[in-house]
């Protein structure tokens, strides 16, 4: 598009040439620039993108910058109206999902599955949200990566807030929409699960009446929504439409089952650790069945999806045996739960040490210190060896652990990321399995990235 055109479709005024054509993606980082692409400029707290656009082919922001730029009073809400438009010009079917954990496993999984299944067969025909793009800035930026070759946009979408979900779909229109799961995360923001599930709701409300809801039939504030909605209805979970049977999982922890619909099972043998990326699976069939796809051919495609996203359940073994399993993306008490579950289970099939090294688990509102004391409970109650909680906000974890009658390993607090990394590099031993954890900020993949300097 040219300037003049993005101006048109945002409401803006271009300076400079508007016939400048903008052929790559927007984008917000200065120092990772896109050749031919459109530079966001926000002015934040801290930063204000409009001084550091002076190298960008071509600007969307609020002020002149010396460079070919469209003007609006808000560069959010006009990135929102220009990714609108770049899907409905697509013409790509888009896949939306939401849940308090599991949206990236979830997203990877049906990624894909659509780019092996249903894929165009050209790099940009699946296109994907990255890292954490889930918000009015990420879901625009997402959608602005589509070409005319795309054929399927896989949409994850966040909230921190009623009504923000619902704006997300007005950008990105889904035709099929996930709720995996309603939990505790950013409960400090909604108060309780009920709102949560309020918000997470909205994605269904969005669909036409030709599109389908994937909701987990396992989880009630889930399943609660169906009404919520005139598009089909299809489940997924151990009482789902879409469900599994025969869960095993190998010597390091990676789950092999028989997925199942309509009255026909298929084999899946998943390349991802922990029995929880099961239902993630799951629910990212269910999704491809709703856009046409063959149940046997997305098990198929499951098998050999590689993990896409980084620091989520990577499994690491360094020259002397030692496993890193780096989980350090973000954290909440379920996910911890799940990510502690399959440090145990990796310590009970190759018989090895348990260390979990586990840090503050954020926007849990008042139940904070109960949620890290539980998450410390889960710890010994699954038979893990030793727990390392990180910092004085996670102290809960390790009081947790002490907690449990009758448990035999060790809880300690450090007084943070530098102190817990020389208490493991000096107390763990070749042959031990080290879990990584915590919310984002508090930055454990820097322990984790550590542990692995000897990894050959």
């Amino acid at each position: 598009m040219t300037l003049d055109e993005v101006a048109a479709v945002v409401g803006g005024t271009v300076a400079g040439d508007g016939t400048t054509r903008v052929t790559g993606p927007a984008y917000l980082d200065s120092r990772e620039p896109v050749v031919g692409g459109l530079f966001v400029a926000i002015a934040g707290e801290r930063v204000d993108g409009h001084e550091y656009a002076a190298h960008a082919h071509a600007v969307l922001g609020t002020r002149p910058t010396g460079r070919p730029s469209v003007l609006v009073d808000d560069p959010v809400a006009a990135l929102g109206r220009l990714g609108r438009h770049v899907v409905d010009a697509t013409g790509a079917t888009v896949l939306a999902l939401t849940g308090s954990q599991g949206k990236t496993g979830t997203k990877d999984y049906l990624a894909h599955v659509l780019a092996t299944v249903a894929g165009s067969g050209v790099p940009d025909g699946v296109v994907a949200t990255r890292g954490n793009f889930n918000n009015e800035i990420g879901v625009p930026l997402t959608v602005l990566r589509a070409t005319s070759d795309s054929t399927h946009l896989v949409v994850e979408m966040g909230a921190r807030g009623i009504g923000h979900i619902g704006y997300l779909c007005e950008v990105a229109p889904p035709a099929v929409a996930a709720v995996l799961n309603v939990g505790t995360a950013h409960l400090g923001e909604f108060g309780s699960r009920e709102a949560i599930a309020q918000a997470k709701g909205e994605i269904v409300e969005a669909l036409p009446v030709t599109g389908t809801a994937v909701l987990n039939a396992d989880d009630p504030l889930v399943a609660a929504m169906a009404p919520r909605t005139e598009a089909r209805v299809l489940t997924f979970g151990q009482a789902g439409d879409v469900t599994w049977r025969g869960l095993e999982l190998d010597d390091v922890g990676r789950p092999t089952f028989e997925l199942g619909h309509a009255g026909q099972w298929h084999p899946v043998a998943l390349r991802q650790v922990g029995a929880h990326q099961v239902a993630n699976a799951a629910a990212a069939a269910a999704m491809a069945l709703a856009v046409g796809c063959d149940a046997a051919d997305v098990a198929a495609a499951l098998s050999t999806a590689e993990s896409a996203s980084r620091w989520r359940m990577e499994l690491r073994e360094r020259a002397d045996g030692l496993v890193v399993l780096n989980d350090a993306y973000n954290a909440n008490p379920a996910s911890t739960v799940a990510a502690v579950d399959a440090l145990a289970a990796l310590g009970r099939r190759g018989t090895r040490r348990t260390v979990a090294v586990l840090g503050e688990m954020r926007e849990l509102g008042p139940t904070s210190h109960d949620d890290h004391v539980a998450v410390g409970r889960a710890a010994a109650e699954a038979g893990i060896d030793v727990v390392v909680a990180v910092g004085e906000p996670a102290a809960g974890i390790a009081e947790g652990a002490r907690s449990v009658a009758g448990w035999r390993g060790e809880a300690m607090l450090t007084a943070g990321r530098d102190e817990a990394l020389a208490w493991v590099r000096e107390n763990a031993a070749a042959g031990d399995a080290v879990l990584v954890k915590a919310s984002r900020g508090v930055a454990l993949e820097v322990l984790a990235e550590g542990l692995l300097e000897d990894v050959t």
